[in-house]
């Protein structure tokens, strides 16, 4: 795996885990910097489910499995996004904190996707 993405992947995923959190902390809802943000983070979880597939594809193996990576890896592709709707749909600080936890669950996924390739 691209160990220079996982790591992009989950400090931008960390950064907006914080930043949400901050708007929640201050009882403000998501606003459109933090939708953009999310699709930075978005955008960094396509490449790194693209990098994957082409991994698999060439014929290289993760170490824990492939089932179990393709699976992780899609749930790091949907992460953010789920979170981000979620936060459209709650117009209140709930919806800060909403993406401020799929920051960090996306984050979390980062780590143990670094495991199951054999980091």
């Amino acid at each position: 795996m691209l160990d220079a993405l996982t790591v992009a992947t989950s400090v931008a995923a960390l950064a907006l885990a914080a930043w949400c959190g901050w708007a929640a902390y201050r009882d403000q809802p998501t606003k459109d910097w933090h939708f953009i943000g999310m699709a930075v983070v978005s955008l960094l979880a396509v490449i790194q489910l693209v990098i994957g597939i082409v991994q698999l594809a060439r014929g290289e193996k993760p170490e824990q499995g492939t089932t179990i990576f393709v699976a992780y890896l899609l749930g790091a592709f949907a992460c953010v996004p789920a979170a981000g709707f979620m936060s459209l749909a709650e117009r209140t600080r709930w919806g800060s904190v909403t993406a401020a936890a799929g920051g960090i669950v996306l984050a979390v996924l980062e780590v143990r996707l670094y495991d199951i390739w054999g980091g």
